[in-house]
């Protein structure tokens, strides 16, 4: 009789665990819920990496009060977007790995209207063959002075946008390989010069065309750069012709 007993009790106790078990298991809306939370989590420590140091910010503070200006932090490609360096180890969720800007949309997250991009110690421009750009380095003329005035700043503002999708894309090729207006040469990839100023003009079909000068303000420890920017002009949305 206490054999049968002590059974029925450990049968018991087995059945109480195992109810208790499934009783704790987390719901699907549950781990739902915590995903979300973790995500929200993660986006916050990401927006924080990506953040200017708070010295450069008050360093600027003058110049960022101006409309139309910001100060970002660009990652380093190589290191964090591992969708194209798949050896890297994953530590970022935001597509382009923090690698990309969109200076209409103030935002890191790679997609059809980023205007720059940070990559194996060299700035980008234009990422697909209808969607391309140019740059020029303009040495150390400060952003207050890349006025309408000054010489280059003419140049890539008179620039016009072929409509159709073929000469956009041989307009991509020409600044890929490089070449030169007036004297003055331009590229859609330019290596990154802390103190250097740029000059980008930005075309996405369907997305936007800007103009915009920024200066590489320092270098970080991490290889991040550090970007002080102003808008100089917004032109109207380009569109390609459809073909008929």
């Amino acid at each position: 009789m206490k054999t049968i007993f002590s059974g029925a009790l450990l049968l018991a106790v087995i059945s109480l665990v195992i109810i208790s078990g499934f009783a704790q298991s987390p719901s699907r809306q549950d781990l739902r819920r915590e995903i979300e939370t973790r995500r929200a989590e993660l986006l916050k420590l990401e927006t924080q990496l990506l953040a200017p140091a708070k010295e450069d910010e008050d360093t600027y503070a003058t110049f960022l009060e101006q409309p139309n200006t910001g100060l970002i932090r660009l990652l380093p490609r190589e290191r964090y977007d591992t969708e194209v360096y798949r050896e890297v180890k994953k530590s970022m969720t935001l597509r382009g790995g923090g690698a990309y800007y969109s200076f209409s949309k103030r935002t890191h997250e790679y997609g059809a209207d980023s205007n720059i991009s940070w990559d194996s110690g060299s700035l980008s421009v234009g990422f697909a063959g209808a969607n391309y750009g140019m740059m020029t380095a303009v040495e150390d003329v400060s952003l207050e002075s890349l006025t309408p005035e000054h010489y280059a700043v003419q140049l890539l503002a008179q620039y016009v946008p072929p409509k159709s999708e073929p000469e956009a894309r041989l307009e991509y090729r020409r600044f890929q390989a490089g070449t030169t207006v007036s004297g003055w040469p331009f590229l859609s990839r330019l290596p990154a010069r802390p103190g250097i100023t740029y000059l980008l003009r930005s075309i996405s079909y369907g997305e936007g065309d800007l103009l915009v000068g920024f200066r590489i303000i320092r270098k970080d420890t991490d290889d991040s750069l550090i970007i002080l920017w102003k808008l100089i002009k917004k032109y109207p949305v380009p569109a390609l012709a459809k073909n008929n």
